[in-house]
């Protein structure tokens, strides 16, 4: 039989230190000093690139109170740069497409978020417990055969 340890002192001699296996993030940004990152929400697609600035946000060529007439939407895309205390700070450009305007503005504070973590990886851990680099799995339940919609049944009629 072999030599050495055996049971727990074996198992023991395996296990490396955990903090060397956690994934090392690094800083992703390109020759302009643009970090740039993909957000999505149901059927949106956001395409974000964040660069040092005044704070303005660009939505497909528009300005963000041209895009969003409503508050609450541009709120929600401000949450990232408020939650890290970056606001007023990076110039945002988004192209985004799909989808209505409320998934619209999801998939662009996911883009945002996740751009913010290419261009300063320490801000990853204020972000995650907000759930903001997180993808919103929900869909649009597809129609079924034989129904109205997705679970709607057609009207009964006894005659």
């Amino acid at each position: 039989m072999s030599e050495g340890p055996t049971g727990f002192d074996a198992l023991q001699s395996l296990s490396s230190n955990p903090q060397a296996d956690a994934p090392v993030h690094e800083r992703k940004v390109d020759a302009q000093g643009r970090a740039y990152a993909t957000g999505k929400r149901k059927n949106a697609i956001a395409k974000v690139w964040i660069k040092p600035g005044k704070g303005q946000i660009t939505i497909n060529g528009r300005d963000q109170e041209v895009y969003f007439a409503r508050p609450v939407l541009r709120m929600m895309i401000a949450q990232p740069l408020e939650v890290t205390d970056r606001l007023g700070q990076f110039d945002v450009v988004v192209s985004v497409e799909g989808s209505g305007l409320s998934g619209q503005a999801g998939a662009i504070r996911h883009g945002l978020s996740k751009a913010l973590t290419y261009y300063e990886p320490g801000l990853r851990p204020v972000l995650k417990p907000h759930g903001f680099l997180t993808r919103d799995p929900r869909v649009v339940e597809r129609k079924k055969y034989g129904k109205a919609k997705a679970r709607r049944s057609f009207q009964f009629s006894k005659r």
